[in-house]
């Protein structure tokens, strides 16, 4: 069964009312969550890309990447869950797991449940809540998953069109 039906969600999977990109985020996390995440990439299969500026590189270990020095640019981790359907983590910070997504790719029941898969994945690997708000929208999320429930719910009411 489906953690949320795309009846129900889908204003807040609209680009032109939610921006392109929300923020998805892993609060309260550690240098062990990130490996933790970067295992799970590689567990998994998915198909990725790590780059520090227009550099590619193989993934590093988690903690190479966050001792970095401040002025450093920041990395980024390219993951694909399936095709056509990309996370861009942002290595800012040890106590944060931050990463993006298009919402222009996640249109449809069958795109929402894999997006959800991928929270719920995550959220599992971390055992941590996984927190998506609209873009620039930092701090109110509208959907998550939620360890308890072991699944993706709402957070926020749907926005009437």
């Amino acid at each position: 069964m489906a953690d949320l039906l795309w009846d129900d969600v889908s204003c807040f999977f609209d680009p032109d009312l939610m921006g392109a990109l929300p923020d998805v985020r892993v609060p309260g996390c550690s240098v062990e969550d990130w490996q933790a995440v970067l295992d799970l990439v590689e567990a998994r299969g998915w198909k990725c890309r790590y780059s520090e500026g227009d550099t590619e590189l193989p993934v590093p270990r988690a903690a190479s990447v966050l001792s970095r020095p401040v002025d450093a640019e920041c990395p980024e981790l390219r993951v694909w869950p399936v095709a056509d359907v990309l996370a861009i983590f942002r290595f800012y910070a040890d106590e944060i797991i931050d990463f993006d997504v298009d919402l222009r790719e996640l249109q449809g029941q069958e795109r929402l449940d894999v997006f959800c898969g991928f929270l719920r994945e995550i959220g599992r690997c971390v055992g941590k809540t996984v927190l998506m708000d609209a873009e620039g929208g930092y701090g109110s999320p509208v959907l998550g998953y939620d360890v308890a429930a072991d699944r993706v719910v709402l957070l926020a009411e749907p926005l009437v069109r």
